[in-house]
């Protein structure tokens, strides 16, 4: 009996016009209605989530929500900070001037507003403030404050000269922080601590929801440790091809419906009712 599933949004429980269709609307709520938590799991910023939390009816008493890729976890009733990790004031600057090496554009996140330290501003961050609704400001490196909370950095570009930069990326870089693709055109980097798999792990336990009771859904390289950790990992037909390997089922496109396809098969189908 699954009793936890976190859910990615884009490419998963969202179509290709950012919507969540009605299939998928009622089937959330049937499955909530079983008592199982339904978790959205996403790279998007928090803000970028409250309205989907509230349209699906996911910000009740004991629901929970997951952002910024793991970064932070978060009650979605009372909006209290279950956890939260960031990058430091070094880390920004280390990863501004890595962005200048590879020329590749880069924007970055605190708890309000989305920042490009460009001012040629990449359209890439214009898509991102548009997705997650997020005001856009310019910042110069040096307006940083030091004590400032930086869930996470991407690195943004055109898809082909996205896979050089993340090809050129030193391979310590890759040690020191969590960094992942979530779109051919967007590359995130986290604190090494943070994933969306970490992320479920923790609400899990502290709910104490057993591995085996948990299920993931996902498309994108920032969905993997999720699938690779829960009991049953679900990748979307449209997914890329390391997260159907490793997943133990593959469920329909997001523009087929697939999340609901995803729980109707494996859970409302599966005697749990």
């Amino acid at each position: 009996m699954y009793k936890l599933v976190a859910i990615d949004m884009d490419g998963t429980l969202l179509n290709d016009q950012h919507e969540v269709t009605m299939e998928v609307h009622e089937t959330l709520q049937e499955a909530k209605k079983l008592g199982v938590k339904i978790v959205l799991c996403t790279g998007r910023p928090i803000h970028g989530v409250y309205r989907y939390l509230e349209e699906l009816i996911l910000n009740e008493d004991g629901d929970f929500v997951i952002a910024f890729n793991g970064a932070l976890v978060q009650n979605a009733h009372t909006n209290e900070v279950v956890s939260q990790l960031s990058l430091s004031y070094d880390d920004f600057i280390d990863l501004h001037q890595l962005s200048l090496k590879l020329d590749t554009p880069m924007h970055y996140f605190d708890s309000k507003f989305l920042y490009t330290s460009n001012r040629n501003i990449s359209n890439y961050t214009v898509l991102e403030s548009f997705m997650t609704k997020m005001p856009l400001h310019y910042r110069a490196v040096d307006e940083i404050p030091r004590d400032g909370l930086v869930p996470k950095v991407m690195f943004i570009d055109e898809p082909e000269r996205l896979s050089e930069t993340i090809a050129n990326v030193p391979a310590e870089w890759k040690e020191r922080f969590t960094m992942v693709q979530s779109a051919p055109y967007f590359y995130e980097i986290l604190h090494p601590e943070a994933s969306k798999g970490s992320a479920v792990k923790q609400l899990a336990e502290q709910l104490g929801i057993k591995r085996e009771e948990v299920m993931a859904i996902g498309d994108n390289g920032n969905d993997l440790s999720m699938i690779q950790y829960a009991g049953c990992g679900v990748a979307m037909d449209n997914a890329i091809p390391a997260i159907k390997e490793a997943a133990d089922f593959i469920t329909t496109s997001n523009n087929a419906h697939g999340v609901a396809e995803a729980i109707r098969k494996k859970i409302l189908q599966a005697g749990q009712a």
